[in-house]
């Protein structure tokens, strides 16, 4: 009887599409939306008796959201701080945890160089990579006022209006 009731009334075709042949323009050509954005060469700097680090975030993408397609800023672990502050209280975004502060490599009489350590610059610049990646990537993110200027402003105006950028 079931096998009389699937010949009567078939109810899907189970065979699959024929899929388009990809050619070796497809393959190579640009992506219809992409967003790039890559965290390098850190730099150590000496203010008075102070030092820190800062990396450069460079940015690429096509979305339109963006007013430039193509940006190159310097921040430092303070200014990344300050994104995940701001997109935790003024967005609906769940904001990815940063690497750690590292308090054990900034004490005294270390016998490193603790949080200036090539290593632990490069295991922070990839974990930052990381961080600004996943927020960079979420749709809402993408129409928030900090993170444009965190991207494409050579200074944070710390005292701006919160907000979100309207595409027109």
């Amino acid at each position: 009887m079931l096998t009389k009731m699937a010949e009567e009334n078939p109810v899907a075709d189970t065979r699959r599409l024929a899929a388009k042949k990809q050619t070796l323009d497809d393959a190579y050509a640009a992506p219809a939306n992409f967003l790039e954005i890559d965290v390098l060469n850190p730099e150590t700097h000496l203010m008075g008796k102070k030092r820190y680090t800062d990396y450069e975030v460079r940015m690429r993408t096509n979305l339109p959201v963006f007013k430039m397609k193509e940006s190159s800023v310097r921040r430092r672990y303070s200014d990344f701080e300050w994104l995940r502050d701001e997109l935790e209280r003024n967005s609906k975004v769940v904001v990815p945890p940063l690497p750690g502060k590292a308090w054990k490599r900034q004490l005294p009489f270390r016998g490193d160089d603790g949080i200036f350590e090539d290593e632990f610059i490069e295991e922070r610049r990839q974990g930052l990579e990381a961080f600004i990646n996943k927020i960079a990537g979420h749709p809402l993110a993408q129409n928030e006022r900090c993170l444009h200027m965190f991207l494409q402003e050579p200074t944070l105006d710390k005292t701006y209006v919160p907000g979100q950028i309207r595409n027109t």
